[in-house]
Formats: structure tokens, sequence, C-alpha cells
């Protein structure tokens, strides 16, 4: 029996061990800024944006307009493999009204009405968010849905992930700000696990991203159009500083 509970101690500190190994890792460098505030260097502009990514009183300032035939979206010149990532964000207006959104539960599922329908509301909204390791689908999302900024849109939604990855995506709280005022992000990803806070309250904890690339640029998202000078999706109206990243 004293042997048995040995074992039984000695595979649990192993554990334990190895979970710290995954989790706590020390920086290898101090904190870097990835925007002076001034111009975009660390930065790709899109080829062909033609000015509508620009700098305005010292913060990256997006009309959503990019006219770059492929990738709208602002990348960093450098990819990244673990880190810390701390960046501030505010959406300046909700021009577009969004018929189709959902109401999501904790397990990242859409409630469902008495016929088996999702139950869909019209929110003003505007959507954008930070793109890691050089993928749309690990995007953690900035935008104005009840669940709350800080979700992964492409994992919760991917039917062919587990359950608990589903769930782990899904912000645990409500941690946005007021249209217009300023919100703070601190992103880390360490391997294929992220975690989110959003104004100092953890809204995404230690969820795993399978299939995510072991590294790739971060980048700043492009979302929405037009049809005839009228906005027909969510359009990315927000502002960016504050932006310093600490490799792991």
């Amino acid at each position: 029996m004293k042997t048995s509970a040995f074992l039984v101690m000695l595979f649990v500190s192993l554990g334990f061990n190895a979970c710290i190994a995954q989790t706590d890792k020390s920086p290898k460098e101090d904190m870097v800024s990835l925007f002076n505030g001034e111009d975009f260097a660390n930065w790709k502009l899109p080829k062909g944006d033609n000015g509508h990514w620009k700098i305005l009183d010292g913060v990256i300032d997006y009309d959503a307009e990019s006219e770059a035939p492929l990738d709208k979206n602002l990348w960093t010149e450098r990819e990244f493999k673990d880190f810390v990532l701390y960046i501030d964000w505010r959406i300046k207006a909700t021009p577009y009204k969004n018929p189709g959104v959902p109401v999501i539960l904790p397990n990242g599922m859409h409630k469902l009405d008495e016929n088996g329908k999702e139950i869909r509301m019209v929110v003003p909204d505007s959507d954008s968010g930070i793109l890691l390791r050089g993928q749309d689908k690990s995007q953690v999302n900035i935008w104005c849905w009840p669940v709350g900024s800080g979700e992964v849109y492409g994992y919760r939604m991917d039917a062919t992930m587990p359950a608990e990855v589903r769930a782990a995506v899904t912000p645990k709280l409500l941690a946005d700000k007021n249209i217009g005022e300023w919100n703070s992000f601190k992103i880390t990803v360490i391997g294929n696990v992220l975690s989110v806070e959003l104004n100092g309250m953890s809204v995404i904890e230690n969820a795993a991203l399978p299939g995510l690339p072991a590294a790739g640029a971060i980048g700043l998202q492009h979302h929405g159009n037009k049809n005839n000078g009228e906005w027909v999706s969510p359009p990315s109206l927000v502002q960016f500083k504050n932006i310093r990243i600490q490799e792991l």
C-alpha cells in the first residue's frame, strides 16, 4: 500500500511539474514596443491600401475601407512564437446594425427557441480583432456582441472541434467598456494555449487552439464592406495604441 501511495504521489508531482513547465516561461527579453505612435515601423501595410490604415493623433486609425485587392489586414513585419501581447483598442462608432447576433451560451453554443431555431437580436456593431500567428482563424475578437470581446470565433464556430475547445474560447464574462472608450487586452500565447485578459479581467483562460501554427505574424483585422455606400457588414471602425510584446 505504501508503494502504491508513493507511485501515485510521484505521478501527480510529475504531472504538476509538467504543467508548470508548459505555462510558466521566463521572458527572453524586456517588453518591446511594436508601435511608436508616429509611423508604421514594425508593420506591413496592405499593398494597395491607399491610406485607409493611418496614424492619427498618435494612434493607429482604421476606417474599414482599405482598397487592397487581397489581404486588407495590418500585419507585423516579424513573426512570433510564445509571447505576452499588450494592446489598447477602442471602437470609434457603430453605424451598422447587425441583425443576426446570437445569444451565446457558456459552452459556446447558440441558444435556441421553443422551435429549435437560434435566437437572434439586432445589435449596433463594429468588428475587428487581433490575429495570432499569421492566420484569421486564431482571432481574438473585438466587437459589440453581448458575449463580449476576447472570444476566438474561428474555433468556437468550428463544429469539428471538441466541445471543450469551443467552450474554452467563449468569454467567461463581458468585460468591454462603453463604445468609444479605450479597452486593454493582455494576450498570452504559449504553445497552442491562449489566455486573454480584458480590462484586467480574465475572459479566456488556458484555451487550447488545435492546429495553431508554431510561429507567425500578429495582425490587426479588417472587417466590413459597403454596397452602394451603405455598410452591409460590421466595419472595423477601430483604433489601436500602446502595443507592446514580451517574448517568452
